[in-house]
């Protein structure tokens, strides 16, 4: 394989590689999930079960979006 088609294919797999190097340094995928315990507010969790209602999104996924808008 020649050096130009290595290129052309580390270019266009880039996200692909880089979540692969994230793997062999932490051992995680970036799109996995995990389960966890928080605590909030009866008002917030009131505030997201509407907000479920209202979009069809899962509770994670309507977090998920909030966090990582900021």
């Amino acid at each position: 394989m020649q050096l130009n088609e290595i290129k052309k294919i580390l270019k266009k797999h880039k996200k692909t590689f880089e979540a692969l190097e994230n793997y062999d340094k932490t051992g995680e995928l970036g799109f996995q999930r995990k389960r966890i315990d928080i605590t909030l507010s009866v008002d917030t969790i009131n505030k997201l079960k509407k907000l479920k209602e209202k979009t069809g999104k899962p509770i994670s996924r309507i977090i998920e979006e909030k966090v990582l808008v900021e």
